[in-house]
């Protein structure tokens, strides 16, 4: 039986260096990590998917690598990683690692012996002779990055980099990289990782600055990294990156056509997530709804879309249109330094929503409801906030904030931290961090409790149809989830007003699962509050 565990799974993605800090050098580590995991066990999350640890400058937040099979000395050691390993799988966690392959560090020996032109490694990158003509065409990161094509002085040619010029890109047209691959994807197999986030795969797939395209579609890596992780290992799986358009997201699970080939298990749905925040500024339930209804006919059994509210990224909001995304940032970003790139946002969530309990609740019960997968950044359960002084993204990868301590619990050193704290107005780490929420039960950690718990009690929402319920008041969201004779709904109030909602579930009662007084009744309705939400299973208990 092929075992879908990501179909119900609850994702709870962390930097190590920023989670805790075991050894008192400011730098989280992997032994912190593993002396957290009854925390995040508590929480209820399922699985842990971890940012970059490998060896690396750590210019970009350690996705420049220069050793794809260690441990950054900072973080610990290859052994203490097993020991983090073994304690996640004691407590039911799975545990998802970057995958990061688009490219390397301009520092990995691999680019090292490249610069040679002689070297059998010079053709693992992409070079052009002369100077390209599109030196700036197709730039990600706007008003910081300069080009895509860097001049190297050994090598007499030009490198391409779809990121940071310390970024080099890797060739995949190359048989022996696409090798390599699989080789890093087998080894970190071996000592216990349930599967991958494969960075930047629009990216990653593409053959932009050869000379000559080979006569092979660079999609078949994906197949090719599917089909080694199902005979390599059993029920371990793929989590892309894909911020793409509904339209395109077929063929990176599976072919142009859902089910003509097996590629990733997970794709991230960007538009939607971009819809959820358009839909949260609104009051007003239809970017949602439109976001659901557009995206592509349902995936094959083994395909499962991944949502998000916030990440370590910016907040992108590229697929919305030029209106729609000055709509956001008006409300979201209306301060110099809070937006970023010309096209997202550095804020973390909670500070977006003005640090308000209701929206904030409402939120993550919207998460938890959507079709597919939820996947949480540490800190969203205690509604940290970002620090604004750092630089690009690192305003929402500041230290987790443990207590009231002066270094919030995150570490006992007497120097500095890997990177400042959160501290600024109501979300500085003294008023917002673990210990004041723990054992309180109208926290916000407690309600993510509750959610989390009755998400994993749901499956129908992880494996269910979901279908939009329709003629709701506009700030309304209303979803079904069916599977197996079973049927869950939850309803979500956008707007700041409260609205009357009569189900249409035909004769059957509506049983309370989370935040409901009490059943509905075939033929009754119900009222939702402001900013207001409730889930119910209909016709009562699971059959």
């Amino acid at each position: 039986m092929l075992d879908l565990w990501y179909k119900n799974a609850v994702v709870y993605c962390l930097d190590v260096e920023t989670f805790m800090d075991s050894n008192g050098d400011g730098v989280g580590d992997f032994r912190g990590l593993t002396d957290r995991l009854d925390y995040l066990e508590g929480l209820g999350v399922t699985c842990l998917w971890l940012n970059p640890f490998y060896p690396t400058p750590n210019r970009d937040n350690g996705y420049d690598i220069t050793d794809f099979y260690g441990v950054d000395p900072r973080l610990g050691t290859l052994g203490d990683f097993v020991e983090f390993s073994r304690a996640a799988r004691e407590r039911g966690m799975m545990i998802l690692v970057d995958l990061v392959v688009n490219h390397t560090s301009i520092d990995h020996p691999w680019f090292e012996e490249a610069r040679d032109p002689d070297s059998p490694r010079h053709d693992w990158y992409v070079w052009s002779d002369k100077k390209p003509d599109d030196l700036k065409k197709g730039i990600v990161f706007p008003g910081v990055q300069e080009a895509v094509w860097t001049y190297c002085k050994k090598a007499r040619k030009w490198y391409m980099h779809r990121f940071y010029e310390f970024q080099p890109d890797l060739n995949i047209a190359n048989p022996r990289v696409r090798e390599e691959i699989m080789r890093i994807m087998g080894f970190w197999l071996e000592i216990g990782v349930s599967g991958f986030r494969v960075d930047a795969v629009p990216y990653l797939v593409e053959y932009k600055g050869l000379k000559e395209e080979p006569d092979r579609d660079p999609m078949l890596l994906l197949s090719e990294m599917r089909d080694f992780l199902s005979w390599r290992r059993a029920g371990t799986i793929l989590l892309a990156e894909t911020n793409v358009t509904h339209d395109k997201i077929p063929e990176y699970f599976g072919g142009h056509e859902f089910g003509t080939d097996e590629r990733m298990h997970m794709c991230f749905d960007f538009p939607l997530n971009q819809a959820v925040a358009l839909a949260l500024v609104r009051g007003d339930a239809a970017p949602i709804r439109e976001a659901i209804l557009s995206r592509p006919v349902p995936p094959p059994l083994q395909a499962q879309w991944a949502n998000f509210l916030r990440n370590h990224d910016e907040l992108s909001l590229d697929k919305l249109t030029e209106e729609e995304r000055q709509e956001v940032f008006d409300a979201w970003a209306p301060e110099d330094g809070m937006q970023i790139y010309g096209r997202g946002i550095r804020r973390r969530l909670a500070p977006m929503l003005g640090g308000d309990p209701a929206r904030l609740a409402l939120a993550h019960s919207l998460l938890f409801a959507l079709p597919g997968t939820p996947v949480m950044w540490y800190g969203d359960e205690i509604g940290m906030g970002e620090n604004l002084d750092l630089d690009e993204r690192n305003s929402v990868r500041t230290p987790m904030a443990w207590n009231a301590g002066d270094m919030a619990g995150f570490s006992c050193t007497e120097g500095e931290l890997v990177r400042p704290l959160a501290s600024e107005g109501p979300y500085d780490h003294r008023s917002v961090n673990v210990a004041a929420q723990i054992d309180k039960e109208h926290s916000l950690m407690a309600e993510l409790r509750r959610l989390i718990r009755a998400r994993r009690a749901a499956p129908e929402i992880g494996w269910g149809a979901c279908s939009v319920i329709e003629d709701l008041p506009d700030g309304v969201l209303g979803l079904r989830h069916d599977w197996r004779g079973n049927a869950v709904v939850t309803y979500h109030n956008l707007a700041d007003c409260a609205v009357e909602v009569k189900p249409d579930v035909g004769d059957e009662d509506l049983k309370g699962l989370l935040r409901c007084d009490e059943d509905v009744p075939a033929g009754s309705g119900f009222t939702l509050r402001p900013h207001d939400w409730k889930w119910y299973r209909v016709g009562g208990e699971r059959r």
